[in-house]
């Protein structure tokens, strides 16, 4: 029986410890000053005055009732008058749902324009790309049709939705951003200012300085104190970013919900695009057929057919050794040239579809990974074979992969997985490479990920500068 890892040595224990501890603490230590941190603080600030924006709606909505309700109050001198009271408010009632009416017809137009700011927001700032929602298309011409398509434009009114549940989460960035973070820096700074202004005689009482924090008010009035103001503002902006981190999410969240297409409109979206992916790349793939048919096995074809005509010539029209000698060698020189065309159309047939995938795909890429220059280590465990098309991508992605990894990472190591896992197939492909791997347009990860999406499938690169990469395709089991 293999030990477990109680059976470890005390002292590589003990390390291993005080490795993962110190990694945490210097993770804790970098936290404020990470480029995240900096990106949704931003991101926090803008929010306020986005929310003081969405104020206005239900702010105006309130000002009209309490117009109403004032004037109606203001009526009653008029009770001795019935005519003149009925005379003063009918106007007035009229304007004022008038101007309610507006405000509801106006509403999605306003979440939209809204939903556009904040959906650039999270582009900018937290690198989270919302896909704006279809524009309102009115069903005819005039002002009755532009407000019965405002009144049933959907996403609209979800935007509408999302600035009704971002006002508690403006009050919340506030408080992150102006409390931690504003609060935090500001405690910092007490052991330094403070001796300067409290060089009073010792007979002078003057009154504590406050010191703000998220579980009250710290008054400080002697040097002592402003210690523990120090130590309170350094733990508050230690946890800042994972407050602000947290709003954010809830946010980040709520505007994929909300302000980008409805689910249904979404998914035929997705279907669009993956249609116009797979028609792409059928094109694609023809194109290069035709291409290396024509720059290869047909240029190969057509020499030896030369070849094999002159050597005929040769044998015809002489009768020396010589004539012979050409012949044979031009006789020579044609089967190589068909050999070599023979290969090309091999190699053309496996780019189209691997003759090792008819035994399955763990079969395929045990071929592919023996023929790799660099070790792999491979893993499969598919509990259910995927259908043609599925295998026939995951082999393909498998061996561009590794040619890149081979090409471009340096590695000495490649460790290939494949699993599945529910309705999924992943493929991973990990090395211990350089990294800095990026689908740069037009390049080879940027062209597996547009394959991969042709059957709603997923890549994703993790690939820091130094490494180690790792590369998941995510696919379908059925498609």
């Amino acid at each position: 029986m293999s030990p477990g890892p109680a059976a470890q040595p005390p002292g590589r224990r003990d390390r291993g410890g005080r490795a993962r501890l110190a990694s945490a603490l210097t993770a804790i230590g970098r936290a404020p000053v990470s480029r995240r941190a900096r990106q949704e603080l931003l991101f926090c600030l803008a929010s306020v005055p986005l929310g003081s924006a969405v104020l206005a709606f239900p702010a105006a909505l309130a000002g009209l009732l309490v117009l109403a309700a004032g004037l109606s109050a203001g009526s009653r001198q008029y009770r001795a008058r019935p005519a003149d009271a009925a005379g003063f408010l009918g106007p007035v009632v009229i304007v004022v749902l008038l101007a309610l009416v507006v405000l509801i017809v106006l509403a999605p137009r306003i979440g939209r324009g809204l939903g556009v700011v904040h959906r650039r927001l999270a582009a900018g700032l937290l690198s989270q790309r919302i896909v704006a929602p279809r524009a309102v298309r009115a069903g005819g011409r005039g002002p009755l049709a532009w407000v019965a398509a405002t009144l049933r434009d959907g996403p609209g009114w979800r935007a509408v939705a999302y600035l009704a549940a971002k006002l508690p989460l403006v009050l919340l960035e506030a408080y992150a951003a102006i409390v931690w973070w504003g609060a935090g820096l500001a405690n910092l700074t007490y052991p330094l200012w403070f001796p300067w202004f409290r060089n009073h005689p010792p007979s002078v009482r003057l009154s504590p300085v406050p010191a703000l924090t998220p579980f009250g008010v710290l008054h400080i009035g002697t040097l002592p104190d402003t210690l523990v103001a120090f130590a309170a503002g350094a733990s508050m902006v230690l946890a800042a970013p994972w407050v602000t981190s947290g709003v954010v999410l809830v946010d980040s969240w709520l505007m994929h919900a909300l302000l980008g297409p409805g689910r249904l409109a979404q998914r035929v979206a997705d279907l669009e695009q993956a249609r116009a992916l797979a028609v792409d790349d059928s094109a694609a793939l023809l194109r290069r057929v035709e291409r290396d048919l024509h720059d290869g096995a047909q240029i190969r074809l057509a020499t030896v057919a030369l070849n094999l005509g002159m050597a005929l010539d040769k044998l015809d029209a002489g009768t020396g050794q010589s004539d012979l000698t050409v012949a044979r060698d031009l006789v020579s020189t044609a089967h190589q040239g068909a050999k070599d065309a023979m290969a090309e159309l091999r190699g053309l047939a496996r780019g189209i579809h691997p003759p090792a995938l008819d035994n399955g795909l763990a079969d395929a890429l045990a071929t592919l990974a023996a023929g790799c220059p660099v070790p792999v280590d491979l893993t499969v465990d598919i509990p259910r074979r995927p259908t043609p098309a599925i295998e026939t991508i995951a082999y393909f992605c498998t061996a561009e992969l590794l040619a890149n990894a081979v090409k471009h990472s340096g590695a000495n190591k490649i460790a290939v997985g494949v699993a599945g896992q529910g309705e999924l197939l992943l493929v991973q492909v990990g090395d211990n490479g350089r990294g800095g791997a990026t689908p740069a347009e037009g390049g080879g990860l940027a062209g597996l990920a547009q394959r991969v999406r042709t059957v709603d499938g997923r890549l994703e690169i993790a690939s820091p500068p130094g490494g180690p990469t790792r590369v998941t395709v995510s696919l379908p089991l059925h498609a």
